[in-house]
């Protein structure tokens, strides 16, 4: 019987958080390499005032995620994991209804426009895409998606510069059976194939 080498001890943290000899750069080269789904999260923010008809309405937002699984089939959870500080972490943290429309292969303008940095507004991002408003969120649910899920917050963990929501899955719907996934690997959107 062959004896492995005992592995590495680990190494100690540095003072900005990674260990001694990982720097940003190799992390995220590293985890380029691990190929994930494309998502639209999306979320209804509520109008500043419900009880007056002449107040500003609420807005749809919507973020481009690859940081999205599937964690409990009993409860049905799903977690996505949201930038500190990012426009739906702070809306997340005021209201628990949300929704993800699993992007097909052909929705590539779709994660690209709302992955956009100085982005106009989430108005202007939705205008010429078909969606319908979920029943149970009042999220948008984009049209030819290959799933839509409404989730609402069951719990959230804050892990470094991110928040992880945790969402119990209240609809869950295939809207579209044409086409295979939008992926994203190596800094690119791919397709299967």
């Amino acid at each position: 019987m062959k004896t492995l080498p005992a592995p590495p001890s680990p190494r100690p943290p540095s003072s900005d958080g990674h260990a001694d000899g990982v720097s940003n750069d190799e992390f995220r080269a590293a985890m380029s390499r691990l190929a994930a789904g494309v998502v639209l999260v999306t979320a209804r923010e509520p109008g500043l005032d419900p009880d007056d008809a002449n107040a500003p309405a609420g807005e749809d937002v919507g973020m481009t995620a690859t940081a999205f699984l599937s964690v409990s089939l009993d409860p049905p959870l799903v977690m996505v994991s949201l930038r500190e500080g990012s426009r739906m972490d702070d809306l997340l943290a005021e209201q628990p209804m949300w929704a993800v429309s699993v992007l097909s292969e052909s929705q590539r303008h779709i994660a690209g426009r709302f992955a956009m940095k100085g982005r106009i507004s989430d108005r202007l991002l939705f205008e010429d895409i078909p969606y319908t408003r979920g029943a149970e969120s009042g999220a948008p649910l984009i049209g030819g998606a290959l799933s839509t899920l409404e989730c609402r917050t069951e719990r959230t963990v804050s892990a470094g510069d991110h928040t992880l929501v945790i969402g119990r899955v209240l609809t869950a719907s295939l809207p579209s059976a044409e086409g295979g996934p939008l992926l994203y690997f190596r800094g690119r959107y791919r397709q299967l194939g």
